[in-house]
């Protein structure tokens, strides 16, 4: 049987894969933390062997009719962005696929009321969402495998948290596998106009495009950091208004395979809440609880209460008693 031994929701922003002469430069003389933070989070959980497989939820690649998983048995070549190909320029990359898990995934499809549809035509383009990830944390590290699922265009919440619990499925139904999930893209998402871009090119976030869509962004943050994938879902009409990245159908999916309102893996965050041009970023992991991705959730820590005050009787609270004045309790 197997399992899912960590999940993130990931940001792949174009700056993680520039040059860091070119990354310093547009934020004012500093590194970018996402790329600080994905160095980091390579080195705590990529680089362990409890785990064969990554599967990225890729919110740059669209589909119409269905959701279509990557099959191949190899992804191999060079990538060229045609959104920023100045900044991503024939970058290679190498990695095995997992059909036998795609194909495991797409048994789960009719049984969830969806379409899932595994591909492996070797000339299926990869996307961005994917390989930025795969370059800080999976190049290097022969023998892991990597598949991509892409969002689709047309389907709703409901229908992301169904690909989701077919994703789940698929991976106990194949014996062994021990699977990372990212989901890969942004919260609130969008950008500033082009005769405006330069000039919030910084991470800072005081650059998101606006206020309430950074203050958005941070409620959700803090939510993932305590466990509350419940009022991150209960909450998404709201978030909606300040338009993530592919509708969020690359975290939904993810929820769905996690248990959706009833997960309860707290987040832990690498670096800091970033801007991109407008668009808010983040890194965050969640490992499995000890009892399960649904685990309880622990109790609050109890606050004492403050010690109820003295009445005062018949005495006023405000004036001073001399200590040393002795007052009969029964005195009328």
């Amino acid at each position: 049987m197997g399992e899912i031994t960590g999940a993130g929701l990931l940001a792949h922003v174009p700056t993680v894969v520039l040059p860091e002469a070119t990354r310093r430069e547009l934020n004012g003389g500093e590194d970018f933390t996402l790329v600080t933070g994905l160095r980091r989070l390579r080195r705590e959980v990529f680089e362990r062997d409890d785990y064969d497989t990554v599967v990225v939820l890729d919110s740059h690649w669209a589909t119409t009719v269905e959701f279509v998983i990557a099959a191949q048995h190899r992804r191999s070549g060079l990538f060229t962005s045609d959104e920023l190909p100045r900044g991503m320029r024939q970058m290679p990359y190498d990695y095995p696929g997992d059909p036998e898990l795609a194909h495991n995934i797409a048994k789960f499809a009719d049984r969830h009321g969806t379409w899932i549809t595994p591909i492996d035509d070797p000339c299926l383009p990869v996307h961005y969402a994917t390989l930025n990830l795969w370059t800080h944390l999976g190049r290097g590290l022969p023998g892991k495998r990597w598949v991509s699922v892409g969002v689709c265009q047309t389907g709703d919440q409901e229908d992301h948290l169904r690909l989701g619990r077919a994703l789940a499925d698929g991976i106990a139904d194949t014996p062994g596998r021990r699977v990372l999930l990212i989901a890969s893209g942004a919260l609130s998402h969008t950008f500033w106009p082009l005769r405006e871009l330069r000039d919030h090119e910084a991470g800072d976030p005081v650059h998101i495009f606006t206020q309430e869509a950074r203050a958005a962004d941070e409620q959700r943050i803090a939510w993932f950091r305590e466990g509350r994938h419940d009022l991150v879902l209960d909450t998404m009409p709201e978030f909606r208004r300040f338009k993530p990245e592919a509708r969020f159908g690359h975290y939904l999916m993810m929820a769905g395979a996690l248990g959706e309102i009833a997960c309860t893996a707290a987040g832990r965050q690498y670096g800091e809440y970033e801007n991109s041009v407008g668009t808010g970023q983040a890194l965050l992991w969640f490992d499995r609880p000890a009892g399960g991705w649904t685990a309880p959730r622990p109790a609050p820590r109890a606050v004492p209460r403050p010690a109820a005050p003295r009445p005062a009787g018949r005495h006023d609270p405000h004036h001073h008693v001399d200590p040393h004045l002795h007052v009969d309790p029964h005195a009328g």
